[in-house]
């Protein structure tokens, strides 16, 4: 063994910056994005802004949170755009029929979560791969989204209960924010602490090696798109309330952010990797940098540009930093 390898394996610090070197690489970049716009721009750190920031990456975190379990398991789900879209106009006629819209949330939920159930059953028990699913489904769900409203925007009308969910405030802070801190909590104590998130990963690892020791592979392969469903539903619901109307044409290109977001935080398109931390920082980077941009004057279609071409880097380097931490680790060991 060398003496380099040796003070490595007798380093805590250094143990800790291996086993973290994404999510920290993510981190810096994120807090480097803060420092850039807060210089370039006068309102960025204005605590208006920064609300807007958090209510606006909300539905954007939630389905990401749900988009991380389906990647550790080596999947992809496309669909989600298209579902966030057909749940948040089919609200919206829901609640011009007179239902009371806590009923209607719950349906809406229950809608979302059969919907990816599908899906996953699609997935897991037909063999048939993830990708072409979600895809076909993208197609799909904006369908019957674009048919049941005709490409009309439906307007929500006196629910304000519901408006709650999308607008309202709890001790200063938007309400849609609490909902995704409460789901990325609950997605980070499902991973780490729980035997079902132990599952997700080791199926993401090796589904086979998995099944051979008695998991129930398929089903935990076929439950992360229920998952993947409900947050959709959830999503919906909240641009629904921020709106206060409901229309085929939300989320457009969606599916793209979300899965930058995850991607962007450490979670391996591979699979048995993954970290919802990473996942919060991804979220809120591109959130970050959507929003600067925008500060800053420039023209939204650029944007666009300048926001694929700083993830497409970010994620590259964060891709050479698991590399180099990669072989690291593995001259630890040796």
């Amino acid at each position: 063994m060398t003496a380099y390898t040796e003070r490595a394996k007798g380093s805590p610090f250094a143990d800790f910056i291996t086993e973290n070197a994404q999510v920290l690489s993510i981190a810096i970049f994120f807090f480097a994005c803060m420092v850039f716009f807060s210089i370039t721009t006068e309102t960025f750190l204005t605590l208006g802004n920064i609300l807007n920031v958090v209510r606006q990456a909300a539905p954007i975190l939630i389905v990401a949170v749900a988009m991380t379990l389906v990647i550790v398991t080596g999947g992809i789900d496309l669909s989600v755009g298209s579902l966030v879209a057909l749940i948040n106009a089919t609200v919206a006629i829901v609640l011009a029929t007179g239902m009371s819209w806590p009923l209607a949330v719950l349906l809406m939920l229950v809608l979302g979560g059969v919907i990816g159930l599908i899906q996953g059953w699609f997935i897991a028990y037909q063999g048939i791969p993830a990708f072409i699913v979600t895809l076909a489904g993208l197609s799909i769900l904006r369908g019957v989204a674009l048919y049941i409203t005709q490409g009309y925007s439906i307007p929500i009308n006196d629910v304000p209960g519901f408006f709650t969910l999308g607008r309202g405030e709890f001790l200063s802070l938007p309400v849609p924010a609490l909902i995704a801190i409460a789901v990325t909590v609950l997605g980070f104590v499902l991973v780490s602490s729980t035997k079902y998130g132990r599952q997700v990963v080791a199926v993401g690892s090796n589904l086979e090696a998995a099944r051979r020791v008695g998991m129930p592979a398929k089903w935990i392969v076929a439950s992360v798109y229920l998952v993947s469903g409900v947050a959709c539903a959830l999503a919906g619901l909240l641009i629904a309330a921020r709106l206060g109307s409901g229309s085929s044409n939300a989320a457009v290109g969606f599916e793209l952010q979300v899965i930058a977001a995850v991607v962007l935080g450490g979670t391996s398109l591979t699979g048995g990797r993954g970290t919802m931390l990473g996942t919060l920082l991804g979220t809120m980077t591109i959130a970050v940098i959507g929003n600067g941009l925008i500060l800053m004057h420039i023209s939204p279609f650029f944007t666009q540009i300048v926001t694929g071409a700083i993830i497409l880097v970010a994620i590259w380097l964060n891709t050479r930093i698991f590399s180099a931490n990669f072989r690291f680790g593995a001259a630890k060991k040796r």
